[in-house]
């Protein structure tokens, strides 16, 4: 029972930082290929389109970096306890 609830944990972290790692690509997919580089004299409407885009990217971007950071450290923290209740 006590293996099944680690084996289950570590599914859980592993599906975390995939889903950090997914979300972090497509926030990139935004802030450069869907933002860009800046156009020079834009109308109002490719500047809104502009921030838009670039405040996604920039949102979904950290998002994904904080799941990626936090689920590996979890992952990392679970492991060193598993190994050490091992041992005893």
């Amino acid at each position: 029972m006590k293996e099944r609830i680690w084996h289950c944990l570590r599914q859980s972290l592993n599906a975390l930082i995939i889903a950090g790692i997914i979300i972090l690509l497509i926030g990139l997919y935004y802030l450069i290929i869907k933002a860009g580089i800046p156009y020079q004299d834009p109308p109002l409407d490719l500047q809104l389109q502009y921030a838009v885009n670039t405040r996604i990217g920039s949102i979904l971007t950290g998002i994904g970096f904080k799941m990626v950071i936090l689920g590996g450290i979890f992952r990392f923290t679970l492991q060193f306890i598993g190994k050490n209740s091992q041992t005893k």
